[in-house]
């Protein structure tokens, strides 16, 4: 009789892993502390070999059928000037995760997956059981306290699929979704603990008086039911053999968000362990073998990207370091690419 595989989480990683074991008649279970739908702090926007992934899996059509816009473009702003914009080398998917999320579940329960929302796991992460529950909280970061905000809005006008826009205190990613709105999504940081953000957070996303992003949301209709955030972030790459437990996605590592690569690594890592996890159920393999291999598989495939983007966030932190990089982006495309490339 095969063993159920248990999956701790039920975002990207947990729903698209339980789609694949499913699609092999692997017996699952996932766990999901929310319900579906709901929104979450992401920038909503699949960018890189994740495509190939939900391809694979048959499930990109799908996406495409729920309504899932192409994003062509990119353009960069700091204060109130747009210093590059640049076709993206592939286009990208951009889907709300409101949507996307419940009809990962729903297609996950059509297989015969058992799902139990609303239900908070409180058991032990060993045999057979995949953390896929999200980022593991860290309060202090390299002395910096890191959080997301995200709200969707409507009636802003764009001059690119996605705007990347330079705050003094991060970042904020504004992307076209379908049916004219846009999501808003920025990462920031703080030396000192950020109270009121649930009624402060116009003033983090909105932008500095006199900058392109202050001017774009001017007008903006704030959709305020899809506001979330999310605090205790750490970008620091975590390799998948230093865990003692099998981790997938965010519970494994993050990158940071301004590759617009964090959604794709959920789909690659889920992908990557569909098969290691189908042998452990038919006994063909011992769980700290197919543990072992999933952690290799994604320190293969993730290492490289992850050091890169730990170098671009930090580049992109300091003014001097991050004007460079805006420069060099701007004037050769070899470099432009060689970055896109480099961090997906």
């Amino acid at each position: 009789m095969a063993e159920t595989v248990t999956i701790v989480g039920g975002g990207l990683a947990g729903l698209t892993l339980g789609i694949g074991l499913r699609q092999l008649g692997v017996p699952v279970t996932v766990w999901e502390a929310g319900r579906y739908p709901r929104h979450r702090v992401c920038g909503e926007f699949i960018s890189g070999s994740g495509q190939g992934s939900l391809a694979r899996l048959g499930l990109l059509d799908g996406l495409q059928n729920a309504g899932a816009g192409s994003a062509t473009s990119a353009a960069f702003f700091v204060g109130d000037a747009m210093v590059v914009a640049r076709p993206l080398r592939e286009a990208a998917l951009c889907v709300s995760r409101f949507v996307l999320d419940e009809c990962l579940a729903r297609q996950y329960q059509q297989l015969g997956g058992e799902l139990r929302s609303g239900a908070r796991w409180t058991g032990e992460f060993g045999t057979g059981i995949v953390r896929a529950s999200g980022r593991r909280a860290e309060p202090v970061t390299d002395g910096w306290r890191l959080f997301g905000l995200k709200v969707h809005a409507r009636d802003v006008a764009l001059e690119a699929d996605l705007e990347m826009h330079f705050v003094p205190a991060g970042y904020v990613g504004v992307c076209r979704l379908p049916d004219g709105e846009v999501n808003t999504c920025g990462l920031f940081r703080s030396e000192t603990a950020v109270p009121d953000l649930a009624q402060r957070w116009r003033d983090w996303l909105g932008g500095p008086a006199g900058s392109a992003l202050h001017a774009r949301l001017a007008s903006a209709r704030f959709d305020e039911d899809s506001f979330c955030s999310v605090a205790g972030l750490c970008l620091r790459p975590q390799r998948a053999t230093q865990h003692k437990e099998c981790c997938l996605g965010d519970a494994l590592t993050m990158i940071p968000p301004v590759t617009g690569n964090g959604m794709s690594m959920a789909f690659e890592s889920a992908e990557l362990a569909i098969e290691p996890l189908a042998k452990f159920s038919r006994g063909e393999m011992a769980w700290a073998d197919a543990r072992q291999e999933i952690a290799r598989r994604c320190d293969e495939r993730f290492s490289s990207r992850l050091r890169w983007a730990s170098w671009l966030q930090r580049a992109l932190f300091q003014p001097t370091a991050r004007s460079v990089v805006l420069s060099l982006t701007a004037r050769w495309e070899w470099f432009w690419r060689g970055l896109f490339e480099r961090t997906r």
